[in-house]
């Protein structure tokens, strides 16, 4: 009998403390559960944030609010793909834009709330791609004298090209033109052929005097 009652005794001691860990078991994976909530519910606010900004036109700040967004999540929600998407393309910044609607039109294909609209943006985005590297191209194939050194004749002396020689600068206003002492040719009406390169080159600076 005092064996019964023992073991009695044991199996409900074991009992209890099994129901004591399994409770705060629970209470933890609520704890966590909430964290989790919470977390989703301010990203999802910062979300519609960055949206509302992006319509109303503020794309610079809507631009910083969805990358905030994506520092903070692992799986990134398929409607940001085409949010942050137009958005680069309202920006400018249309290798961004390409970038994240393609991934939006990959995933949804023609089925997606936003497909049709981001096919639109997504050909705009690539045309306009297309003419930013046709720029870059010609810009990197362009030959400047800026890049050269320009030889200044036997002289070695080139009139002023900021006073055009008369040691005077004039500028206009609404109130008239007003007069300035040229701060480049020290007064002289011309450059040395050594100052006038660096004048192209955009090194030399004003004289303080």
């Amino acid at each position: 009998m005092i064996k019964t009652n023992l073991l009695f005794f044991l199996f409900s001691i074991v009992s209890v403390v099994t129901l004591v860990a399994q409770t705060e078991k629970e209470k933890i994976q609520q704890i966590e559960t909430q964290k989790q909530i919470d977390k989703q519910r301010k990203l999802t606010t910062k979300l519609d944030s960055a949206i509302r900004l992006s319509e109303e036109g503020q794309y610079e700040q809507a631009d910083a609010k969805f990358k905030a967004v994506l520092k903070e999540i692992r799986s990134v929600p398929t409607d940001l793909t085409y949010h942050f998407g137009k958005n680069s393309f309202l920006l400018g910044k249309y290798k961004q834009s390409v970038d994240w609607l393609t991934k939006y039109v990959q995933l949804k294909g023609t089925s997606g709330q936003y497909s049709e609209a981001a096919v639109g943006w997504l050909s705009q985005a690539e045309g306009e791609l297309i003419k930013e590297k046709e720029r870059e191209a010609k810009l990197a194939s362009e030959v400047l004298s800026s890049d050269f050194t320009i030889d200044c004749g036997p002289t070695g002396k080139v009139a002023c090209t900021i006073c055009k020689g008369s040691t005077v600068v004039v500028k206009k206003n609404y109130f008239g033109d007003t007069y300035s002492t040229c701060q480049y040719c020290h007064k002289l009406g011309y450059l040395t052929c050594e100052e006038y390169n660096m004048l192209l080159k955009g090194k030399l600076k004003p004289s303080t005097e």
